[in-house]
């Protein structure tokens, strides 16, 4: 009979070995109605055994009249097998801080499940004021322990570091899955505090390393190990489309004018970029760009990264998460060696920190649902109240970048909806905050610009032609009626453009 070789295990401690179970074993050791801190950013890293065994829990419960369903928070947005599993099984009461899942959508939207929306950096610390409540479990998925004990993270790191620490219990799951070269990439830092004990964070550039690659973490706490070997589920990226290109084009096109005017250096700064085909398509088209010797200090590393850093125009990344297409997930596993030593992958409250994007001085580039003609920009909402996915870690960065740029195709829904219009139905960032619009009509450079001046830029350079007349209508409209002329605008309006389309399916006058 022909001998079958069993993978090595990679739990290297032999005494977590004896906590070894099947998922669905570790599953009964959550109770309903508690909080779980699961691991994920992104598609990234987040457990996909144990939340699969809870949802059939769930099932279960509910076919026998019972109620189960549990407090859910984690890095970001997760996979199927987590939060889709979970909202299809009725089994999230409470979400935080950011969900993509459509499932979870509908519930959110729906009133059946509630939803924190909150700035991706305020997580961690919220976690330890107390403010959330206690965190009863750990589920984090790690790809590795060493013979000591320590945690070799996964594929993100968001905000594992706080759950572990936190969590009155810890089950984990260890993915063989996950490319043994992850193992030194990581940067986790431990000196953060609450006031008054907060000091100064030591990094003052992005390729600085200032904490440990492991986490540390409280043997006794550990009550389950789940040995997984499947997959991260990210989406492909849309090829680049004429839209996206042309706003890639405009955007690269300000950045070379930027160092042209010495107001950038030769390198730029650190790159921070939302995740899309959008974002890729710049990133893309960093590749044919003047610029050398780049580095990102940003969320997640996606396709366009590893590209740059292939051809050595990036020289480092650092991250929270990957973001990667199946394509380009299986190529940097099979060239891990090239990439392990361009890549550092943090903590999402150091990733994010506020502090340390101003200080670095990001270039933050991220996507909107909508702009209105002054610079507010909703990222969140549709129709005012509708969640699409959540903030983010946009907030985190538009405010404190060094210039702030938000990226849109300046219609939807096949060119009958405008994403600039009179007022925002929701605003996510204010007009402060906003120093540029870019759609595949033009660039709107903001900076220094009174909110008239705004509107006659943003309406000129970044809406549709087949808006603008309806746009500068308004405007006029609103100099000659409104209360005051500061940003001049008629509040009886402000979803005119959005119920108009839901009424007659076209918002074109």
């Amino acid at each position: 009979m022909e001998q079958v070789t069993q993978p090595k295990s990679r739990i290297k401690s032999h005494a977590l070995r004896a906590k070894l179970m099947p998922a669905d074993a570790a599953a009964e050791l959550i109770t309903p109605g508690s909080t779980v801190g699961m691991s994920g950013f992104t598609g990234s890293g987040y457990p996909k055994a144990v939340p699969q065994a809870l949802a059939r829990r769930m099932e279960q419960a509910t076919a026998a009249g019972q109620n189960f369903r549990l407090r859910v928070w984690t890095g970001a947005s997760t996979g199927p097998e987590l939060d889709g599993a979970l909202a299809r099984a009725n089994g999230i009461e409470f979400r935080l801080p950011y969900n993509s899942d459509p499932i979870a959508r509908e519930k959110i939207n729906r009133g059946e499940m509630e939803y924190f929306d909150m700035h991706l950096s305020q997580v961690a610390p919220m976690a330890w004021q107390g403010f959330l409540g206690p965190l009863d479990t750990a589920l984090v998925e790690v790809s590795g322990i060493t013979a000591d004990g320590a945690l070799i993270p996964s594929s993100s790191v968001g905000n594992n570091k706080t759950w572990l620490d936190r969590a009155e219990k810890i089950i984990l799951e260890v993915n063989s899955w996950q490319n043994p070269a992850l193992d030194g990439m990581h940067d986790i830092y431990y000196g953060t505090a609450l006031p008054p004990n907060r000091v100064p964070i030591p990094l003052v550039r992005p390729d600085d390393r200032i904490g440990e690659t492991y986490f540390r973490c409280d043997p006794a706490k550990i009550v389950a190990i789940v040995e997984t070997a499947a997959p991260d589920r990210n989406l492909p990226f849309a090829a680049p489309d004429d839209c996206a290109l042309r706003i890639a084009g405009h955007l690269i096109e300000f950045f070379r004018h930027e160092v042209a005017k010495g107001r950038l250096p030769a390198a730029l700064l650190p790159l921070q970029s939302g995740v899309g085909n959008i974002a890729n398509a710049v990133l893309s088209g960093l590749l044919d760009a003047p610029f050398e010797n780049m580095t990102a200090y940003t969320e997640v590393i996606q396709d366009g990264m590893l590209d740059l850093l292939r051809c050595g125009k990036l020289r480092m990344a650092s991250a929270t998460s990957f973001s990667l297409s199946p394509d380009a997930a299986a190529a940097m596993n099979a060239d891990m060696a090239a990439f392990r030593h361009k890549m550092i992958l943090r903590t999402q409250e150091i990733s994010n920190h506020p502090e340390l994007i101003r200080r670095l001085g990001c270039l933050a580039m991220n996507g909107l649902i909508e702009a209105d003609i002054y610079g507010n920009v909703n990222s969140t909402h549709v129709m005012g109240s509708r969640i699409q996915n959540g903030i983010g870690g946009s907030g985190d960065f538009a405010r404190n970048a060094f210039i702030s740029i938000f990226m849109t195709p300046s219609t939807a829904r096949n060119g009958a909806i405008s994403a600039i219009v009179p007022q925002a139905s929701h605003v996510d960032h204010i007009t402060q905050d906003v120093q540029v619009i870019v759609t595949e009509q033009g660039l709107a450079d903001l900076r220094g610009l009174s909110p008239k001046q705004r509107a006659e830029v943003i309406i000129g350079n970044c809406a549709h032609p087949d808006y603008r007349p309806g746009l500068r209508d308004y405007y006029r409209r609103a100099r000659a009626g409104a209360y005051g002329q500061q940003s001049p605008c008629l509040p009886g309006e402000a979803l005119s453009w959005h119920q108009r389309f839901m009424e007659t399916g076209s918002m074109r006058a």
